[in-house]
């Protein structure tokens, strides 16, 4: 990919542009988008940023510090804010507000034949609560001293849904938007993955099936669902590329495939902005 000049890579970060600039990834400021926020010049560290309480990552690209902004799915369009804090160890504060443009997503209607997956019984309720708890602890996962890669690779050979943001309904009953990409594939092939990380989570989860989840650094978290086999352990350091498991139908599917999510400061986001080819 070319480099973008400096002036043009501020012009798109301003205008809210879609854009793939040096280091970051695609911009796309709707719901389960990314925003890129420009920081200033990288001669002096430039503080922390924080969105929805939680912090986001920022990178430097072509000479300027960018904050890298993950936006829920549940945002409402209109002006969002994330806090600068100064780097300065004066205590400062800085809104840098953003504007969040309306996404229609369309509506997935599935039939699952185990129906204790649209309506979990009181003991399933029991374990969804406690597995909630660890999956939201893993994609919090938040490490300042490893920097990461915007642009990944498909963690699997397939074919992409646009499934990410789909209205989802099991068997004529409404459910949670869809907050990943699947990746169809055959039972048994390997998943590997897209980019370098340390693996902070892994089990058999009630509606994702066996799952893995690997921190990317600087709170980009990517999780991988309905494995059929786990080949990795938590503390796992992983490369690019690195064996995480294999597809599988695991947890509440229609068929095997990969659910593949990437969290950015805890908001799950369309995994297609970071893909590099």
């Amino acid at each position: 990919m070319s480099r973008l000049p400096s002036v043009v890579v501020l012009m798109l970060l301003c205008a809210g542009a879609t854009a793939a600039a040096p280091g970051l990834p695609v911009e796309s400021r709707v719901p389960g988008g990314i925003a890129l926020l420009d920081l200033g010049p990288d001669d002096s560290a430039p503080g922390e940023v924080v969105y929805n309480e939680h912090r986001a990552p920022v990178i430097r690209s072509d000479g300027r510090w960018v904050a890298v902004i993950g936006i829920p799915l549940s945002v409402t369009p209109g002006t969002e804010r994330a806090i600068l804090l100064g780097g300065d160890g004066s205590g400062t504060r800085r809104e840098l507000p953003f504007v969040v443009d309306a996404k229609q997503y369309q509506e997935q209607r599935l039939t699952i034949k185990n129906r204790r997956q649209v309506e979990p019984n009181e003991q399933d309720l029991e374990r969804i609560a406690a597995e909630r708890v660890r999956i939201d602890r893993a994609l919090g996962h938040y490490t300042a001293n490893r920097e990461p890669s915007f642009r990944m690779v498909a963690p699997v050979a397939g074919r992409r849904s646009s499934s990410f943001g789909l209205r989802r309904f099991f068997n004529d009953q409404p459910r949670n938007p869809h907050s990943g990409m699947d990746i169809a594939a055959a039972s048994g092939t390997t998943i590997r993955s897209p980019a370098p990380g340390r693996v902070v989570e892994t089990g058999d989860f009630f509606f994702n099936g066996n799952s893995v989840f690997v921190d990317h650094g600087r709170g980009v978290v990517s999780m991988y669902c309905h494995l059929s086999r786990i080949d990795v352990g938590v503390g796992d350091e992983l490369e690019q590329g690195t064996p995480l498991g294999l597809v599988g139908a695991t947890g509440r599917v229609t068929g095997p495939h990969l659910h593949w999510g990437v969290a950015i400061n805890r908001a799950l986001v369309d995994p297609a902005l970071l893909l590099a080819e």
